[in-house]
């Protein structure tokens, strides 16, 4: 009779082990039925091993596009001309009553229509790229979206006072960098036109908005 009882209790717990490897093994084969999710070990190394300054290709559109102008909007997305998009020119001197003016012209030279909006920014600097004077004012007046089809081009008038008039310490700049709304990345133009006025009295350099064409 022991004997007979400890053969069933055995054959009880071989048969209980039993189960509880097939589930075991059932869970194991479940996991591996769909992706992991990523450690933040594995995040981290993504990022590390990523180009310096990367942004991820979702954000990296959207965010800029959605950027609002100074004049307080906000453009449609995708539709912004960026700047590789973009060439920089800058027109004849029109002289006025002590002034100097200039058209900087920034002409759609992509295969897509986009939009400029507001002012462009803009910054004497020598050979060594250092910026010579403060950054233009803004004139005031009312922005506008101006579409430029491929080809098409849009100006900003910058004047300052002339220096022989104003008194104005000078310097020659090499270039001036023209900088298209919301954007980061500068367009160099050589200046040819001689010095302008960097410090001293009446010394401002004003930019107006930009409007289409290629200058007055």
């Amino acid at each position: 009779m022991r004997s007979s009882r400890s053969r069933r209790t055995a054959a009880s717990v071989v048969s209980a082990l039993a189960v509880l490897g097939a589930l075991a093994s059932c869970g194991t084969e479940g996991g591996g039925a769909g992706a992991s999710p990523r450690s933040p070990a594995s995040a981290d190394r993504t990022v590390a091993d990523s180009p310096r300054g990367a942004v991820p290709s979702e954000d990296a559109g959207s965010t800029a596009d959605r950027a609002t102008t100074a004049a307080g909007r906000t453009d449609r997305p995708g539709t912004r001309c960026r700047t590789a998009e973009l060439s920089a020119a800058v027109g004849r001197m029109d002289p006025g009553a002590g002034q100097r003016n200039f058209p900087v012209v920034l002409t759609n030279v992509s295969s897509r229509t986009c939009t400029l909006y507001g002012y462009p920014g803009a910054a004497f600097v020598d050979a060594a790229g250092g910026q010579l004077g403060r950054d233009p004012k803004r004139t005031p007046g009312d922005p506008a979206t101006v579409t430029l089809a491929p080809g098409g081009s849009a100006w900003a008038g910058l004047r300052y006072a002339s220096p022989g008039v104003s008194g104005a310490r000078t310097a020659t700049p090499a270039a001036l960098l023209v900088t298209p709304p919301d954007e980061r990345d500068s367009l160099e133009v050589p200046w040819r036109a001689g010095a302008v006025p960097v410090s001293g009295d009446s010394s401002s350099v004003f930019l107006t908005v930009l409007q289409p064409g290629s200058g007055p």
